[in-house]
């Protein structure tokens, strides 16, 4: 496996090993202890799937309080620009995002630790997404941050974003306030 550490500390990149044949292929998608010497935990305690059109763009997600998660993110079938976005007021990359593409062609992962706003845009004509969670879905502790937002102007790579009325609804990063970690 090999381990991309990006922009925003914490968030990693892994490209797992793929073993392939006449078959097809063979690829271990988590390993409690080879994902935990890369500082990944082993607490997930739910998996979400979505299965979503060109266009979607879901996100950008995020949890509070003590109920925070971590997201251990990939696409079981086709192609999706995944992002991060840094809301841990303390570092340095604050406000700022990182993206990977994530496919099943390439099968690489994107780890994104608690303090993040996460979000994906969907690159092909259909995909299934695929998530492990560190924690459990709290509608309480729910927010959201407008994806189109001009202060952290993502690039989805779409010129026709079809996205959820509530994520329409969803605060600008200024507006967030002090409910971040």
């Amino acid at each position: 496996m090999n381990i991309v550490e990006t922009e925003l500390k914490g968030v990693l990149i892994l490209k797992p090993d793929v073993f392939k044949d006449d078959r097809g292929y063979f690829l271990e998608a988590y390993n409690c202890k080879r994902y935990g010497e890369f500082g990944i935990p082993d607490n997930f305690v739910q998996d979400n799937i979505s299965r979503s059109i060109k266009g979607t763009i879901r996100g950008l997600h995020y949890q509070v309080g003590e109920f925070a998660q971590g997201k251990l993110c990939e696409v079981l079938y086709g192609k999706v620009k995944d992002v991060a976005v840094d809301l841990r007021k303390s570092s340095p990359t604050f406000g700022k995002y990182t993206a990977a593409i994530l496919s099943d062609e390439n099968h690489h992962q994107i780890w994104i630790p608690e303090g993040f706003a996460h979000g994906f845009s969907v690159l092909s004509d259909e995909a299934i997404f695929h998530y492990k969670c560190t924690n459990f879905y709290s509608k309480e502790h729910e927010r959201a941050i407008f994806y189109a937002d001009p202060d952290i102007a993502i690039d989805w790579e779409t010129d026709t974003p079809l996205v959820s009325p509530k994520d329409l609804q969803a605060k600008f990063f200024k507006d967030i306030g002090l409910d971040i970690f």
